[in-house]
C-alpha cells in the first residue's frame, strides 16, 4: 500500500514550557492582575487601538512575558483576546444605547478602539455570535 503524502506540511504543535511563569510570586501576580484591570478597564485604554502590550508592562514597571503569563493564568487568555473582550462589550452598549443611534459601525468599531472594520466585526461575531448590525437590529426590535 502506497502512503499519501500530505499536501501541506503540517507539523504538530509544540508545547512550550514557560518556566517563567513559575516564577512570579502570587503578591506579583496579584499587583499585576490589579493594575491591568486598573487600566484597562477603569482608565479604557482599551479604546486605544494602538495601546499594546508592551506599552501595558512598561506602564506597570514590568516584563511583557511576566504580564503575558499573568494575563494568561488570571484571565485564561492572551492580551489581545482580553482587550478585544471589553472592545466588544463597549460596542454591544453602544449598539443598543440611544446616544449612539446616530453613530454608523464604523464609528462605533473606532469608539470602541478598534483599528478597522475588519477587527471590529472579527471581534464581535467571534464574542457574540452574529455581526454588530445584527445584533442591533435584534436588540432593539425587542
Amino acid at each position: 500500500m502506497e502512503t499519501k503524502t500530505k499536501p501541506y506540511k503540517i507539523r504538530e504543535k509544540a508545547s512550550k514550557d514557560a518556566d517563567y511563569r513559575g516564577l512570579i510570586r502570587a503578591e506579583l501576580a496579584d499587583e499585576l492582575y490589579d493594575g491591568i484591570l486598573t487600566i484597562i478597564v477603569a482608565q479604557k485604554k482599551y479604546r486605544d487601538p494602538d495601546y499594546s502590550a508592551k506599552k501595558l508592562a512598561e506602564e506597570l514597571g514590568t516584563n511583557p512575558r511576566y504580564l503575558s503569563a499573568v494575563i494568561n493564568s488570571r484571565f485564561g487568555m492572551n492580551y489581545s483576546s482580553l482587550v478585544n473582550e471589553f472592545r466588544v462589550r463597549d460596542a454591544a452598549n453602544m449598539l443598543t444605547d440611544k446616544r449612539y443611534l446616530d453613530l454608523t459601525m464604523d464609528e462605533i468599531g473606532r469608539k470602541s478602539g478598534f483599528a478597522n472594520r475588519q477587527s471590529f466585526y472579527a471581534a464581535f461575531f467571534k464574542e457574540k455570535g452574529e455581526a454588530p448590525h445584527q445584533y442591533k437590529k435584534r436588540l432593539l426590535s425587542k
